[in-house]
């Protein structure tokens, strides 16, 4: 895929970036190079490989999902302004 100076001229546009002539050139060669990696990387053939999530063959390390820490509602609720039925009482502040 190649770009012309027409579609970069637009994408500046688009984002609301003035380029002028010499940064158009620039900013289309760097583009260019860019599609020409993308292009290498497609020919290249991936039949039986399998998709991965990340470079390395690591696995997750996992725990018991158990409750590690005791319910201490009534003493962090000793400081707060308001609390009524065990939830936190704030100020109305959208009518």
């Amino acid at each position: 895929m190649s770009l012309t100076p027409a579609d970069i001229s637009r994408l500046g546009e688009l984002a609301r970036i003035r380029l002028d002539d010499g940064e158009r050139d620039h900013l289309l060669a760097q583009l260019d190079d860019i599609f020409g990696i993308i292009e290498k990387l497609r020919a290249v053939d991936t039949t039986g490989i399998e998709p991965m999530t990340h470079c390395e063959r690591a696995s997750l390390r996992l725990r018991d999902d158990v409750v590690t820490e005791t319910d201490n509602r009534t003493e962090n609720q000793r400081s707060a302004p308001a609390v009524a039925d065990g939830l936190y009482l704030v100020p109305r502040v959208v009518e």
